[in-house]
């Protein structure tokens, strides 16, 4: 299944003398929009020659991942466990996402905190085999080699003219793909959606090339955190053209795109490429959490 996404272009920035154009990842692929289907797509595919018919992968409550591991399993008929971080959840009401994971066949394991630490642990990842049998495991966030090689395909030749690629940045496979497709004189730059210290160092690990940096000035807080600004920002945004941003990733890059441009990261002339990564079925959750504290809810 191939398809080539949707290009954009927005004069939000013509002020500036920046050419800024999105390019909608996010269309291809029902429920595997966005990058999560080009992490997906070598794995599955590797899952299925090594005669695997059971997926486990770990998330968080509102994880991208386990939703599109969930529907990837449907469609290509894997069986599917996830492992969620927070023991508590399995005594709640399960929010959009977790549901529509359930709906799809995902059986729904709630871990602690602690044990969800020993994820990468060879120890822990034996014992797990041991209690369900063989698996094909997926890391958190999907991102592996695998993963890096669907996500280096999600540039063509008719990106070849921007100055700048721009992408959302969880555990980096994304920035790590695009790094290894970019042409000469092309700089990829990522924005993270949370605090993460050590992600300089992991993403060194998958890229060789020096076209990459971390942009770490609009994580708000953290993964998952929004203020009154964000949320402002992104219905915004929608408002103004017809794309709906998520609240974790894609709001967050947009963001830090724009007050980039008028701090001068991106100098007039900048022809800038964003990639919307997907994620909008978040937005549910999110307003849910935002109902709760009495606060503006984002646009669908």
């Amino acid at each position: 299944m191939e398809a080539t996404a949707v290009r954009v272009e927005l004069p939000i920035l013509e002020a500036h003398n920046v050419t800024l154009w999105v390019k909608r990842e996010d269309l291809l692929f029902p429920n595997l929009s966005g990058n999560k289907y080009r992490k997906l797509k070598y794995n599955l595919e590797a899952a299925a020659a090594s005669s695997h018919k059971t997926l486990m992968t770990f998330g968080g409550a509102f994880s991208n991942h386990l939703h599109a591991t969930a529907a990837a399993g449907k469609q290509y008929g894997f069986y599917t466990i996830g492992l969620v971080r927070g023991e508590e959840l399995g005594e709640k009401p399960l929010n959009p996402t977790l549901a529509q994971a359930r709906k799809w066949g995902m059986k729904l394991i709630f871990i602690s905190r602690k044990d969800y630490r020993l994820k990468a642990d060879p120890d822990y990842i034996r014992t797990l085999i041991q209690q369900f049998g063989p698996v094909y495991l997926l890391p958190e966030g999907g991102t592996n080699e695998l993963a890096v090689r669907g996500c280096s395909q999600i540039l063509t030749q008719a990106d070849l003219d921007f100055t700048h690629i721009c992408c959302p940045v969880g555990t980096g496979g994304t920035l790590a793909g695009l790094s290894r497709s970019a042409q000469p004189g092309q700089r990829v730059l990522g924005y993270p959606a949370l605090k993460a210290p050590e992600l300089q160092k992991e993403l060194e690990s998958w890229i060789s090339a020096d076209n990459w940096e971390l942009v770490s000035d609009y994580h708000f807080g953290g993964y998952g955190k929004i203020n009154m600004e964000l949320i402002g920002f992104i219905n915004d945004f929608k408002v103004k053209t017809g794309i709906p941003l998520d609240p974790v990733y894609t709001g967050k890059m947009l963001f830090g795109i724009l007050a980039d441009v008028r701090r001068g990261r991106l100098s007039a002339g900048s022809r800038v490429l964003a990639i919307h990564t997907g994620g909008l079925q978040g937005i549910a959750g999110m307003n849910m959490q935002l109902k709760k504290k009495n606060l503006p809810l984002l646009h669908l």
